[in-house]
């Protein structure tokens, strides 16, 4: 699967989640996958693991902490699934440029009510797992699977990032400077 076949899955499932009555994002994504060959749900964890791996970084994680609150190594990891399942054009601009997720009416809505969750996704990071278990009724057999697909593959990619500058979260003038629009929604406006 290439990069445009994991955004069309994406999509589909964005389109399958949406309006009052749609299912969650996360369900209908391992709807998505359980159509596919148990080769493709593989290939579709290897474009997951690139984009979310590409969005570990600093400025990413700054402005997970000013929508989430705070934002340990958990919650940054379901907040990279949140941004994949914002679907692409959000995944794109917050990789881009984090701070234009101001411009994004969910995380608009959430500073106004207190949402700290509005782009945690958590079960989006184990979609593949849930549909190749559909597919084969072993909750055992994805990662088995995965194993045997990435053997001889270095999977600690993400530890060997380069995740930027590292900066203080807790600075309200360096997170005004950094991620000024959404420092703006969740701490108000800069010390002058």
């Amino acid at each position: 699967m290439d990069i445009d076949g994991f955004w069309n899955v994406i999509g589909v499932a964005r389109s399958e989640s949406s309006g009052p009555h749609g299912k969650s994002f996360a369900e209908a994504l391992v709807d998505q996958l359980a159509g596919l060959s148990q080769e493709e749900i593989l290939a579709y964890q290897e474009r997951f693991d690139e984009v979310h791996g590409a969005v570990y970084r600093w400025d990413v994680w700054a402005a997970a902490y000013l929508i989430g609150g705070g934002c340990s190594d958990d919650s940054f990891m379901d907040f990279r699934a949140g941004l994949i399942a914002l679907g692409r054009d959000w995944y794109e601009r917050a990789a881009a440029r984090p701070d234009a997720l101001a411009g994004n009416p969910a995380v608009i809505e959430a500073a106004a009510g207190g949402d700290d969750y509005v782009i945690s996704a958590e079960d989006v990071n184990y979609a593949a797992g849930y549909a190749f278990e559909r597919l084969t009724g072993d909750a055992d057999a994805f990662h088995e699977a995965w194993k045997r697909h990435r053997a001889g593959q270095d999977l600690d990619t993400e530890l060997d990032s380069d995740m930027g500058e590292d900066f203080d979260f807790d600075d309200a003038d360096e997170m005004h400077r950094r991620l000024p629009r959404l420092a703006a929604l969740y701490l108000g406006a800069a010390a002058g």
